[in-house]
């Protein structure tokens, strides 16, 4: 009896597999069989099983077995309070696709709750992605806070910058930070931050419930320097300085330590909500921002996570 229970559960395993590699990661039933090594026909029929067994609502909505182990041995190995690990697609070098469809599952899941919160939110491209899976929602009870500046160098909305993407979606009290996300110095910072304005908003982000970042990796495609927040120059001042990733543009080194000075002191961001009263959710995937990861959960920047299985069993190769 428990060899048919275990072989029923593989078999919904790979049908929850073969539903998301075809429903989300956009792959082929030829390219299904070439990833699991099966036949067509299998794949074919792995992905009508995925449907006949209301696996599939947009999402996958069945917890493979490998990615329950991974997210359980994360949380604690590395003492996180939330974790959650989506399938890999090898085919894909996306380092959004999986994970934001669950940040957007787990910020929707948070926003239906009638008891009122204050949900802080980060910047970048895979919370965007996230944020753009969200249904309209009604949910006058919440106050959504950005935690960073909106405003880029050229005096321009921040592409990536989500808290009017959130507002498009989302009818909940928005709070922006109408600032810089780099000012020009660290006097002008200052004198930003000290803004009337600007002080409620700091205060609200203190005070988030649970908070949604990404996590930007410095190498040569660093999105701080990519979106023009940085200068090719102060990139490689923060490389030579042992920086190997951002949150809402505060650079950090291998060990979580915050870099002294260069851009630092001009960030206008608002400090991370306090991760002993509250959550604050790192979204990341990829081998470029491994470094970036493990040295926000080793350090407890974060204390929850949500990542696919490649990066999972990485962190947890990590000594």
């Amino acid at each position: 009896m428990n060899t048919r229970q275990d072989g029923g559960s593989n078999r919904l395993d790979d049908a929850a597999r073969a539903g998301w590699l075809y429903y989300v990661a956009g792959n082929t039933q030829d390219q299904i069989a070439a990833t699991l090594g099966i036949s067509r026909q299998t794949a074919q029929r792995l992905v009508s099983l995925a449907v006949s067994e209301g696996l599939i609502k947009v999402r996958v909505d069945h917890p493979i077995a490998n990615c329950l182990d991974l997210a359980a041995r994360l949380k604690s190995r590395f003492a996180l309070d939330v974790v959650e690990v989506v399938p890999s697609d090898p085919n894909s070098s996306s380092t959004t696709i999986g994970i934001a469809e669950a940040a957007a599952a787990e910020i929707e899941r948070r926003l239906r709750s009638p008891t009122p919160i204050v949900m802080g939110i980060g910047t970048g491209r895979t919370l965007k992605a996230a944020i753009e899976q969200l249904p309209p929602m009604e949910c006058p009870q919440h106050k959504v806070v950005s935690l960073t500046g909106n405003i880029s160098p050229d005096g321009s909305a921040a592409f990536y910058n989500v808290i009017f993407t959130m507002a498009d979606r989302v009818k909940a009290r928005s709070f922006p930070m109408p600032l810089p996300v780099i000012a020009s110095s660290p006097q002008e910072r200052e004198m930003l931050l000290n803004q009337p304005m600007i002080q409620p908003t700091l205060v609200l982000a203190a005070e988030a419930d649970v908070t949604f970042i990404g996590i930007g990796d410095l190498g040569p495609k660093a999105p701080l320097y990519e979106d023009g927040f940085i200068s090719e120059s102060e990139l490689k001042a923060l490389q030579k300085a042992g920086g190997v990733a951002e949150i809402v543009g505060w650079v950090f080194d291998r060990e979580g330590r915050m870099i002294d000075g260069i851009t630092n002191d001009r960030v206008s961001s608002a400090a991370l909500p306090s991760r002993e009263k509250s959550l604050v959710i790192a979204l990341a995937m990829g081998e470029r921002k491994l470094p970036g990861i493990l040295a926000a959960v080793n350090r407890r920047l974060v204390n929850g996570l949500i990542t696919d299985e490649r990066t999972a069993a990485a962190l947890l190769a990590s000594i």
